[in-house]
Order: structure tokens, then C-alpha cells, then sequence
């Protein structure tokens, strides 16, 4: 049953305060009439006895504590669901902002999600191309997981976004779609224009659904936006069986909001000025990622968070570190050195890429080629710290090889042309032909069967021949 009640208690920043409320509900819908006819929905945060705080989603502008009518409608907030969310654009409570007149729903969902039984969830396999080679064979994404993307100001984790977006593929399985759910929160006009240019000239547009909060939109919005995009995801993968790929950016931006907000409820702070109840605010995000039994579909999660000051122990990409299934690191120096994309390989990881890739999934020596590249890489750094100190033409044959395999490594594998798309075969090809730069028996993660079988000398030599024209 619905109730309404004329007046208004208190108003505080984007809360607005009510006495003498009766069967109110944690998180239902309420709306307020104003004098002059407009209507503002919220939600309600807090219930002390009979006094409720509700959350304004618009703001609180031009509400009046005596001539605003509260209706509290006795549900949550929902979201209006259909296949037609795919090549639309929303706001960050899910309102179309493209022009296209509303969504003609075949259902409605609330936006907090059904939580999702453990034992009905089956372990995540297969994976999705980004046909990005160091994300493809170092760190790959599997389908159903959730792997972040760690950031700083100032990188191409926007461009980064985009092109997974226009690359993202998965194999070709008889019934089964893709789609991706974009979510952007707190970006500038000029951000938010790029996205959506960038979806049209490359025509994949029509299957992706983007929520888009800007930085002045408010900030109750920007808590909802990853709330109703992972509602859209979820509607797409279980009632259609489709396999969604949501990406979220800015967290950052998103935990700015929950801090402000926690703050205007006059909550104790916790480390930063975060609220105590962060971790499991993130947590009710990320853990909206998975397969679940019984569904053919799938939800996997980049969330793209930008690092305060290059921190990584900060508490934002501390928790979402503990909560997901590891990280992409983007690196200011491979930046500042003109490497696209600037993905730090060796503080990078996908914890459940054992098992969605090699035979079957990917190609038989994908796991033993990114180990070896990984071992390889991380000898690197040794040789150059070496090289620092006694000179580089003193060292060793084989130091020199690394420093070798280094310098094509950086400027061939992580080198990476914003168009440019490849294939698996090509991404592992070209770590062959790297790993053929060293001598054979530094390759010691790999077994004989497989060198014999790809380890080449002459691999080599016809590499450099390549790469120099």
C-alpha cells in the first residue's frame, strides 16, 4: 500500500528528513511532489523508529519543508528491462538520454540485484578476446570473472575502454550472443562525447548499452549508474542467455560519491574518509559477475578505477584488489615512453585464466608460453639493473639476450595500435617469436615436446628481418 505525507522535517544536503512514517521499508521507492507540479523520486537510507532519512536522487533545490508531498510507493527502485536496452544511451538512473523515447519494457527489476546463492554459481571458463596481446595471453579474461583495470590520472585507460569495447569477441557458439553494458561515472562532457563518437564511427553501438553519469549530474546518480547498468547485464544474461561484458569507470569517482553521501548522513569515517562499510558496498558490485547454473550466459565485470596518486595500497584499489579476481596495472613510464597500451606486465595477473585457456579454449601452449614470457620479462629488470651499474657491454651473452628480448617485448608485444586487433594465433605467434631470441635452455618453463615443436633459431633472425622494414 502506498502512503503520502504532506511536509518535510528536515532537509539536509541531498537528504531530506520525515517524522511519524509507518511501515517504511530499507531502500523503497519514494517520490516528492513538488508545489509546482514536478515530481522527484528517492529512496529511503535510513530508518530510525519512525523517522526516515530519504536520499533525493535530483537534489534537494526548491523542496519546501512545508508543501512537499512524500508518496512512499512500497517497493524498491526497479529498472524497466528489454532487449531494446542494447544500442541505447541512459543517464545513470536509467532514463534514456538519446532521444529515442523510452524503453518498452517486457519486465521490471530492482536495480540492487538478486543475491546470487554461491552453490548455484559454476566455476567461470572459456574466455572473451580483447585481441589486446598482453591482456589476450598474459593475463586473460574469463568469462564470468572480474578483473580490473588499475589506473592513474592522466593514462589511456579511456582509450584502453574503448578499444576492448570495439575488439571485445567471444568464440562463435551456436545461440549465444555478446553484448556489452558501458558504464561511465562522473566524466566530463568531453569524455562522455568521445565514448559515444567512438561506439558510432566504429558501429558497435548497437551492441552496447551505455549509462552515462556526468561529473555535474548528482551524486546519488552516480551510485546508482553501476547499480542499474549491472541490472541491465543481468536481465541480458540469464533471461536471454548472452554473454555480457560490463565495464564500469570510474570507480574511483563512484567511491568519491559514497564517501560525500556517507558523510552528509554524519556516518564515522574509516581509512581516507571512507566509510567503514566500503569493502561490502564494492563487494554488493563486483560479487554481480558470474555464471550461474542453469543459464548459458554469463556477466563479467572490468571495473577501471584510477589510482589517488599512483597508490595502489589506497583504499580503493586495496579492497577491489581483495574482492576480484587480480588486476591490469597500467605504468606511467611505459606511458612516458610512448608504449600503447602501458600495461605494467609483472605487478598485472588473472587469477582464473588457468582454466579457460590451452586446449580446447585457446591453443594447447598458451599457458606455457605466458609463464615463459612472464619468467622472461621478470629477468629483464635484473639484466637492466646490471647494466646500470657495470656498463651493458660487459655483461653476459646471455644478460644481452635478455636485454634484447626486452626491448622487443616493450616495443612489439605491449606495443599496440589503437585499431589494431589480434587474434589469438597471432598474439601467441608473436611470443614465440620473442621467446626465440633467448637461448633455448633459459626457455625452462616450457616442456620439450613444445620447443621442438616451435623453438626455431632461424625464428629469430627472420623476426629482426621482419621488424626492420
Amino acid at each position: 500500500m502506498a502512503y503520502q505525507y504532506i511536509g518535510l522535517k528536515e532537509i539536509n544536503g541531498p537528504l531530506v528528513v520525515l517524522d511519524e512514517v509507518e511501515n517504511a521499508s530499507f531502500d523503497e521507492l519514494v517520490e516528492l511532489h513538488l508545489e509546482n507540479g514536478s515530481v522527484r523520486l528517492g529512496r529511503i537510507v535510513q530508518i530510525m523508529g519512525k523517522r526516515v532519512v530519504v536520499q533525493v536522487f535530483e537534489g534537494t533545490n526548491t523542496l519546501s519543508l512545508g508543501n512537499t508531498t512524500t508518496r512512499f510507493t512500497g517497493k524498491p527502485m526497479e529498472m524497466p528491462l528489454s532487449k531494446e536496452l542494447l544500442g541505447r544511451i541512459f543517464n545513470g538512473a536509467g532514463k534514456p538520454i538519446d532521444g529515442l523515447g523510452d524503453i518498452y519494457p517486457d519486465t521490471y527489476a530492482d536495480i540492487n540485484g538478486q543475491p546470487i546463492n554461491p552453490v548455484s554459481r559454476t566455476y567461470p571458463r572459456n574466455y572473451i578476446r580483447t585481441g589486446i596481446s598482453s591482456i589476450d595471453a598474459l593475463m586473460t579474461l574469463i568469462r564470468g570473472q572480474k578483473l580490473p583495470i588499475f589506473s592513474d590520472s592522466g593514462l589511456s585507460h579511456n582509450k584502453l575502454a574503448v578499444q576492448i569495447v570495439r575488439q571485445a569477441k567471444i568464440a562463435e557458439e551456436a545461440g549465444q550472443g555478446f553484448a556489452i553494458v558501458f558504464a561511465a561515472m562522473g566524466v566530463k562532457n568531453d569524455v562522455a562525447d568521445y565514448f559515444k563518437a567512438k561506439f558510432e564511427e566504429s558501429g558497435v553501438l548497437e551492441r552496447v548499452a551505455m549509462f552515462i553519469n556526468l561529473s555535474n549530474d548528482p551524486i546519488i546518480e552516480r551510485i546508482l549508474t553501476p547499480r542499474c547498468a549491472l541490472t541491465a547485464a543481468e536481465y541480458l544474461a540469464y533471461q536471454h542467455n548472452m554473454h555480457i561484458l560490463v565495464i564500469l569507470t570510474d570507480m574511483t569517482s563512484y567511491a568519491e560519491a559514497v564517501r560525500e553521501f556517507s558523510s552528509s548522513k554524519g556516518e564515522i569515517p574509516g581509512r581516507k574518509g571512507y566509510p567503514g562499510y566500503l569493502y561490502s558496498d564494492f563487494a554488493s558490485l563486483y560479487e554481480r559477475a558470474g555464471v550461474i547454473k542453469g543459464s548459458t550466459g554469463s556477466v563479467t565485470q572490468i571495473p577501471i578505477l584510477t589510482m589517488p596518486n599512483g597508490d595502489i595500497t589506497h583504499p580503493i584499489p586495496d579492497l577491489t584488489g581483495y574482492i576480484t579476481e587480480g588486476q591490469i596495472v597500467l605504468d606511467r613510464d611505459l606511458a612516458q615512453q610512448g608504449i600503447y597500451p602501458p600495461i605494467a606486465v609483472l605487478p598485472s595477473l588473472s587469477r582464473l585464466m588457468k582454466d579457460g585457456i590451452g586446449e580446447g579454449y585457446t591453443r594447447s601452449d598458451h599457458s606455457s608460453v605466458a609463464n615463459q614470457l612472464f619468467a622472461c620479462y621478470a629477468k629483464v629488470s635484473d639484466a637492466r639493473s646490471l647494466a646500470s651499474v657495470i656498463g651493458e657491454e660487459e655483461l653476459s651473452p646471455t644478460d644481452k639476450s635478455y636485454l634484447e628480448f626486452g626491448r622487443q617485448f616493450e616495443q612489439y608485444f605491449l606495443q599496440q595500435g589503437e585499431n589494431e586487433d589480434r587474434t589469438i594465433e597471432q598474439t601467441l605467434d608473436l611470443g614465440w617469436d620473442l621467446l626465440c631470441l633467448l637461448p633455448k635452455e633459459e626457455l625452462d618453463r616450457i616442456d620439450s615436446d613444445l620447443l621442438f615443436q616451435f623453438y626455431d633459431s632461424n625464428r629469430a633472425d627472420r623476426f629482426r628481418k621482419r621488424k626492420a622494414f
